[in-house]
């Protein structure tokens, strides 16, 4: 009885806390909601329609360079519009704000200028010239142009033109719109000829990435379309904007305000969301949405580009900083911004976050919660989580479904995190004994196991059985070099200690490389990587340790010397040897039922176990396999010779490792390499002498542990050449023992 109330709490109690959570901090999860949808557009992008009546003309950073400077002369502003409207543009919308009189106009100039005869001359003759914003305007009131405004919180009293009608149903849409108390608008000889006039604004999340668009704004109690809107309406002629709100005939909200629902302009009506927004659905930025300023002025661009569209005037010059952050891209030109918009409304796109969402999602959690809690002591742990992971992937699915097809944001992380929760609560209650036999499991084998068995061992504790399985590893035998001439002397305790901090440095960096240790055979390593665990990068992570293994040695040696320095004993230096494989072997439990080790057995370890003996021969500190080192690429590896081992009949190449690929990249060791590469060539092409003298060279070079492989083909190619090798001799040293 106590158990079936321990289990009852353990899974009622998260499920009516986040439950509770929910209900009172549902806005405080919008954050983590627009993650969400956000990665939704990034995986299914709204896709770009080339015949969208949508083109932005782009005054890019060649548009600037071929042009001049920005601010442009408004009289060559006037010549874009003059252009567009011969081309039978539909709307010209600018994303900019002309507040300012245009300070290239000769009557701002003049003053400037020193006071001489000339300058009576040139203001008689400037008389009777219009200024710049005159020009500009008088070509705007040729053609349907919007112009941008921008909405402030300030303090200065504004009158707001008015270019277009309003009319609502339902409750007062004022009382649910963004509101500003002021404006920045165009200078009134520009507002006069304009056929429209729109507010630029939108309002970004607080990651400042754009994800909703204000369709209307509110200006005191004055309400104003946005760029996008306005554009939408001088294209389609219309004179009058209807805002639909709550309440409105149709609408069935029992007299509750529930906000905007939908604006219609012209033969366009458009779903909103309460505050008169649109959360926008996306596409990547697309050049082909884009006209170059430029292009427009050298007449290279197609009529059909511009003929019955509507055309966004914008910057996406990087020195005019309006970039701007969307769920589908880091950055893009805030006028792209206004020209998806536009598109997402023409192309009949919704995308909308409903007032209902919230319930539904706090009535699916609570549902699959209560399922979960109910079915966990029926079934087994292991099908209640595949029951669990198919509910999570059911929402998950939901959401995606209602995204995709109808443009619904539901969000499936509540119910997830819900499911997540009950689950884990009544798995950790009821399987308590289960959660004793793991840890029974890591107190008995972890002393003899590799703690990544260990691992296996907890999750699948079946394992403990004899045999094994055949994967490809990289195998790694470490020996010291002498290792009887410097233990001499030692007493036990002495050398004790020596092998405790020899063997504890050198393991450690093999771990941190993700290597399994096989077993310590006196003072050897033998250690493997890929097994138990998968490691798609164990030659590269063998060979990584290798190198830090030789850090790590010099550091004990230094660590030596300095010690017996302070006691007045000679310091013997410690060198070791590493033997690098890669290939097929068979990796498990392998001994008795009573006694077993995860070890790993096949003829790559023997051969890793024969290159570890082989580098002394060559003088190197580590040797390796060829297919050790094909499949670590990117380090810095030279030939050292074809041997053949004991019991084989093939051949195999071996490379010794001189770096990492900061060192493989360098251009002295490319130059190294290529030079070391004709010695081996000349070697085994017979050409003794050619062969010795390279090799001499090559002793003197920089790197590093080089210099006695050098002195070994030094003296194998001078004997080589008084002695000549028998005729059927092919390159191939032999290798009668370890």
């Amino acid at each position: 009885m106590l158990g079936r109330w321990s289990y009852l709490a353990a899974v009622l109690v998260p499920l009516f806390a986040i439950l509770a959570l929910g209900l009172s901090q549902a806005s405080r999860l919008d954050d983590v909601r627009n993650l969400i949808f956000d990665s939704y557009q990034r995986v299914s992008p709204r896709p770009w329609n080339p015949q969208t009546p949508v083109r932005i003309v782009d005054i890019d950073d060649e548009s600037l360079r071929r042009i001049g400077q920005w601010p442009w002369p408004r009289p060559r502003l006037g010549e874009l519009v003059q252009r567009l409207g011969q081309m039978g543009v539909a709307a010209i919308g600018f994303d900019m704000v002309f507040s300012e009189a245009d300070r290239t106009s000769p009557e701002n100039v003049l003053p400037l200028l020193p006071e001489t005869p000339g300058k009576s001359l040139i203001q008689r003759e400037l008389a009777s010239t219009p200024g710049n914003d005159q020009t500009f305007a008088d070509e705007i009131g040729t053609a349907p142009v919007v112009l941008g405004s921008i909405l402030t919180g300030g303090t200065a009293e504004v009158t707001y033109p008015v270019k277009f009608g309003i009319a609502s149903a339902g409750d007062d849409p004022l009382a649910f719109i963004p509101h500003f108390s002021s404006a920045v608008l165009p200078l009134p000889g520009l507002v006069e000829k304009a056929a429209g006039i729109g507010a630029l604004n939108w309002l970004p999340d607080r990651d400042q990435t754009v994800r909703r668009v204000p369709l209307v704004l509110r200006v005191r109690n004055q309400i104003v379309p946005g760029l996008a809107l306005e554009s939408l309406r001088v294209a389609q002629s219309a004179s009058t904007f209807l805002i639909r709100a709550s309440n409105a005939s149709g609408q069935t909200t029992f007299g509750a305000r529930t906000g905007i629902n939908a604006i219609k302009v012209g033969a366009q009506e458009i779903a909103t969301d309460p505050r008169g927004e649109i959360r926008v659905r996306f596409s990547h930025t697309e050049g082909a949405r884009f006209v170059p300023a430029w292009k427009l002025f050298d007449g290279s661009v197609d009529s059909n580009e511009i003929q019955g569209r509507i055309i966004l005037i914008g910057t996406s010059a990087a020195g005019l900083l309006d970039q701007r952050a969307t769920p589908v891209d880091a950055s893009v030109p805030g006028v792209e911004v206004h020209a998806q918009l536009i598109e997402h409304i023409v192309e009949g796109y919704s995308l909308i976050r409903a007032d209902w969402a919230v319930g539904l999602e706090l009535l699916i959690a609570a549902l699959a919660g209560l399922a979960i809690a109910i079915l966990l002591p029926r079934i087994e742990a292991a099908g209640t989580a595949v029951l669990g992971l198919a509910a999570i992937a059911t929402v998950i699915g939901g959401s995606w479904y209602a995204f995709s097809h109808n443009g619904v944001l539901l969000d499936p992380l509540f119910p997830t995190i819900t499911v997540a929760a009950v689950y884990l609560s009544g798995v950790l209650s009821l399987y308590r004994a289960e959660q004793k036999q793991k840890r029974w499991v890591r107190e008995a084998f972890g002393r003899f196991v590799a703690p990544a068995v260990v691992e296996q061992l907890t999750k699948d504790p079946e394992r403990l059985v004899l045999g094994g399985e055949t994967r490809t590893i990289t195998i790694m035998f470490c020996d010291i070099r002498g290792f009887t001439a410097i233990s001499e002397g030692m007493d036990a305790v002495a050398l004790t200690t020596f092998m405790n901090t020899y063997l504890t440095a050198l393991s450690e960096v093999c771990l941190d490389h993700k290597a399994t240790l096989d077993k310590y055979i006196g003072d050897a390593i033998m250690a493997f990587w890929n097994a138990p665990l998968d490691d798609p990068d164990h030659a590269s992570n063998a060979a990584r340790a290798s190198l830090d293994m030789i850090i790590a040695l010099a550091a004990l040696n230094a660590r030596w010397k300095a010690e017996a320095d302070v006691s007045g004993r000679a310091h013997k230096q410690v060198r070791f040897g590493i033997g690098l494989a890669t290939g097929s072997c068979s990796v498990g439990n392998f001994g008795s039922v009573r006694r077993f080790d995860y070890s790993a057995f096949g003829d790559d370890v023997n051969l890793s176990s024969r290159l570890e003996g082989a580098s002394k021969t060559y003088g190197v500190e580590i040797l390796a396999s060829r297919p050790t080192r094909e499949a670590a690429p990117d380090f810095a590896w030279l030939e050292v010779d074809a041997v053949r081992v004991k019991g084989k009949t093939e051949a195999v190449r071996i490379f010794t490792l001189v770096g990492d690929a900061t060192v493989a990249n360098a251009e002295e060791f490319r130059r190294h390499a290529t030079d070391h590469a004709a010695m081996i060539d000349a070697f085994r092409s017979r050409r003794f002498a050619e062969a010795a003298e390279r090799a001499a060279m090559l002793s003197k070079s920089r790197f590093d542990g080089l210099s006695r492989l050098y002195d070994y083909y030094v003296e194998v190619s001078r004997k080589f050449g008084v002695e000549q090798p028998p005729a059927e001799w092919d390159g191939v040293t032999e290798f009668a023992h370890k």
